[in-house]
């Protein structure tokens, strides 16, 4: 049985000052049964020695300056296997502490198994005055190994605590810290009275790998016998943990054609079991390659990093695009028979490179293009290529090598079909060439494996048709200058401007037209071009710009469909002495008196140098009086001054007369008459009343805005009183032509009296009377129809009303009325003509009136009305008109 070696240090409180030969702190080798073959020395012999039993003793005597704080090494050595251990005792005065320092022999170089082990107490002895007498104890600890997952049974007993106090009185043993009374409780338990220390239930290493507890002694009066003692506890590793992949399917990628030994990717798995020892220590391997082409070991593994790397040629994309591997990984080394393997899946894709140039699916393409055109697809050019799609692998490029050395056409990809497009980028000219063979080349955007001894590219063959269309005649030049002396008359022919057809293979004829003509001064000739004028030609018109005239026409051919071209002609007007100068500024205003101001003029010519200035000024002679009034003197070329020459001149506007003459080659005079205010003026030199007008805040604008508003004012009354008018025509239209003292609206027409005497004006009242014999149901409620209402169903036939009284009156019958008129919402407005009630038939009183509404009138004859006057025409229209 082998147990943990240590070398155990005791502490003393030493002296300050140490004779020689003085016993220092007793050391304890747990020699592990090699007692025999192990030796001890000190690191320093000259001031320590230590013997055989583990008694340090001091070879001199030490100062309290050098023995206040004195390290000592203790080294041990096995004579046979010559291991080493070796521990520290450290030399301290009286206050300061002593310190115990254990070496562990590293746990491999024992067995797992262990047995109950007993820990005792040793005691110190000190050399005083020669004899040995002991006086301090404390613990020797070794480590304890339990294995992982034990079956028990249980409690199990693993140490135990002992000191040698218990020969003299009853101690208490107990342990604290984690596993026994701190979370997780209840995993170890100590005897209390023997000492015992057990393991309650089987540990695991992956959870908790190691406990430290501490042991305590103490008397059955609960004093502390000993000082405490760590405890430790190992886990002793168990292979119950199988390996874990970090990836259940891990991705890599290689590219086709990739040497042997080319890194792909790298696995990784984890066992929770102890790395250092093989429970924990894992080995790689590939189970299964799928597919198995073109060989089944495309990859292998290291067994140990987990790096998958290619061990053979020929990964072409084109055949496999895809490996799926199976990789196995074992704990205990690889050990098949006794370590634990789990499995993952590995995917390797891989990628593509230019190892396949473009083809041309055929060796000749054909098109055709019409003449003139551009931006057009002639022909579309396709390749095949086994690279992966949509990569640069897989794109192809296109380019002319020959056949179009003015550079006609070119050849774009489309993205979406990886086609060639032959478009024409210039326009092609039937007449110059009717055909084009094309020779293109196919690569991709990606530049070809240098490994593949294929051809790198592919050429094909396009012949192009130019198809001839009717082309527009040209006029050459264009545009056509011309140089010309302005004033030239009509019915002058100027140039013969014309067009040429470049169909030189079509028989056609072109005919000319005007397309503009600003001015209307040109005609064209439609047969031949000849262009002459029809009216005079002037510089000064508004339509030449810079001396020039721009007018334009048009030739169209006869083909078909027609083609036409436009031509510019310029014509250049050369500038000829045909206008007179004229003064500028047209009106000034001076002073009465010549001081202090005078008139600067200047002269306006239309014409250009040298037909222009400078210009000669002189006074007219007309009327006489402009010569002794006024005075012109000549500044400049360009420049007079004119001034008054006597020394007042009454205020007023005076039309005063200048000749000026231009110095064309035949010179051109013109009388101007400048219009000269002549005011009173302040000592500025303004007009006074000018300045009045300013400084009673009415300017010229105000002036004219106070006009305006007038003017606005008067044209609204004016408005005002023609509608008035027009109102007052349209009101004497509507009434009838009669006059208003007679209208029988509103007055009553008394046309004979027959009666005589006062008598006749008493009034039989009562005639006026209801009809008594009205039927009940054609009455009307009270509400429902006015009482004035004229019925509308038959005129019932009231019986003769006899003269004797009846007891309504007529005041009643009024009163009743007006009340239904009043309450009746549908009564017309007052001014409307109101329908009374009819009063029924039987009248003592007889009819009024033979004109009856309800008979026909068609039979009588209303023409004599007209012969009444004006005042029965309207009448006569109403009755006697025709249906019309």
């Amino acid at each position: 049985m082998h147990g943990t070696c240590r070398v155990s240090a005791g502490e003393r409180r030493a002296p300050l000052s140490v004779a020689r030969d003085t016993s220092l702190p007793n050391l304890k080798f747990v020699d592990c049964g090699r007692r025999d073959h192990v030796r001890l020395r000190s690191s320093d012999p000259e001031d320590f020695r230590i013997e055989g039993d583990g008694l340090l003793y001091a070879a001199r005597s030490l100062r309290a300056s050098s023995a206040r704080r004195t390290t000592v090494v203790i080294h041990a050595q096995d004579v046979e296997t010559r291991e080493r251990w070796h521990t520290q005792v450290q030399l301290t005065s009286p206050a300061q502490l002593r310190h115990n320092v254990l070496l562990y022999i590293p746990e491999s170089h024992f067995h797992h198994s262990q047995t109950v082990r007993e820990i005792v107490f040793l005691g110190q002895r000190s050399n005083s005055g020669g004899a040995l007498k002991r006086r301090r104890r404390d613990w020797v600890i070794p480590s304890i190994n339990v294995p992982e997952n034990s079956r028990g049974p249980f409690p199990s007993e693993l140490v135990r605590i002992r000191s040698d106090h218990d020969k003299t009185r009853s101690l208490r043993y107990s342990v604290t810290g984690p596993g026994a009374d701190q979370a997780p409780t209840g995993i170890f338990v100590i005897n209390a009275i023997s000492g015992e220390l057990s393991v309650m239930k089987p540990l695991d290493r992956e959870q908790i790998p190691s406990f430290h507890l501490r042991a305590h002694a103490v008397d059955l009066n609960g004093n502390q016998v000993e000082n405490p003692i760590d405890i430790s506890i190992n886990v002793i590793d168990m292979n119950d943990n199988r390996p874990e992949f970090v990836h259940q399917i891990w991705n890599g990628t290689v590219p086709e054609g990739s040497k042997p030994g080319t890194l792909v990717m790298t696995v990784t798995a984890i066992d929770r079991d102890d790395p250092r020892t093989a429970n924990g220590m894992l080995r790689y391997k590939i189970l299964a390659q799928t597919p198995e082409s073109p060989t089944s070991n495309m990859f292998t593994i290291n067994n140990q990093t987990g790096g998958i790397i290619t061990v053979a040629a020929g990964l072409d994309r084109e055949k496999v695009p895809q490996y799926t591997l199976i990789i196995q990984a074992t704990d205990m080394e690889g050990n098949a028979m006794y370590g634990l393997s789990n499995t993952a899946t590995a995917i390797i894709r891989v990628t593509d490179v230019n190892d396949n140039p473009p083809e041309f699916t055929t060796d000749t393409f054909y098109g055709e293009v019409p003449e003139n055109r551009v931006s057009i697809i002639v022909a579309n050019l396709s390749v095949t290529d086994k690279d992966q799609p949509n990569t640069p692998a897989w794109n192809a490029v296109y380019k002319i090598i020959g056949g179009d050395p003015t550079g006609r056409f070119a050849v774009p990809t489309d993205p979406a079909s990886n086609k060639g497009l032959v478009t024409v980028i210039k326009p092609i000219d039937y007449e110059i060439s009717r055909s084009y063979v094309l020779t293109v080349v196919a690569e991709n955007d990606a530049p070809l494996a240098t490994t593949m001894h294929l051809p790198r590219q592919s050429t094909a063959t396009v012949s192009i048709k130019v198809i001839d269309v009717n082309e527009s005649p040209y006029f050459e030049p264009n545009p056509k200058l011309m140089r010309l002396e302005e004033g030239m008359p009509a019915e002058s022919m100027l140039t013969v401007f014309t067009a040429q057809d470049p169909d030189r293979f079509m028989q056609q004829t072109i005919r000319y037209s005007k397309l503009s003509d600003p001015a209307g001064w040109l005609r064209v000739d439609p047969a031949n071009g000849q262009i002459s004028t029809i009216a005079m030609l002037d510089r000064e018109s508004p339509y030449v710009q810079n001396n020039l005239y721009n007018a334009t026409f048009l030739a169209s051919d006869s083909g078909i469909p027609p083609a036409s071209g436009t031509g510019t002609l310029q014509i250049l007007l050369m500038d000829i002495n045909d206008n007179a100068p004229h003064v500028f500024p047209h009106e000034a205003e001076v002073c009465e008196r010549p001081e202090p101001n005078a008139i600067n003029i200047t002269a306006v010519d239309r014409d250009i140098h040298p037909n222009a200035g400078p210009f000669a000024f002189e006074l007219g002679s007309r009327p006489l009086d402009v010569r002794r009034n006024w005075t012109l003197t000549r500044l400049t070329g360009e420049y007079a001054q004119l001034s008054l020459k006597i020394g007042y001149l009454e205020s007023g506007i005076y039309e005063v007369p200048i000749i000026i003459t231009d110095s064309g080659n035949l010179p051109m005079s013109n009388t101007s008459y400048l219009r000269v205010k002549v005011c009173q003026c302040d000592h500025n030199g303004d007009c006074v009343d000018m300045e009045r007008i300013v400084a009673a805040g009415l300017g010229t604008g105000a002036i004219i805005a106070i006009l305006l508003c007038i003017i606005i004012l008067l044209i609204l009354v004016l408005l005002f009183v023609v509608w008035m008018k027009r109102r007052d025509k349209e009101r004497q239209a509507k009434q009838l032509l009669i006059d208003p003292e007679d209208d029988v609206r509103d007055n009553i027409l008394k046309y004979d009296e027959e009666g005589g005497g006062e008598e006749d004006q008493d009034y039989d009242l009562s005639q006026l009377q209801q009809p008594d014999t009205v039927e009940p149901d054609t009455i009307k409620p009270v509400g429902i129809r006015r009482l004035d209402e004229r019925p509308i169903h038959p005129e019932p036939q009231y019986p003769v009303r006899s003269v004797a009284p009846h007891p309504g009156d007529i005041g009643d019958f009024i009163n009743e009325g007006l009340k239904a008129a009043d309450n009746d919402p549908t009564a017309p407005p007052y001014d409307s003509l109101l329908v009374f009630d009819y009063e029924g038939s039987g009248s003592t009183a007889g009819s009024l009136s033979s004109l009856n509404s309800s008979s026909s009138g068609g039979d009588q004859d209303y023409d004599y009305l007209n012969e009444w006057g004006p005042r029965f025409r309207k009448l006569a229209d109403m009755y006697g008109g025709s249906d019309d």
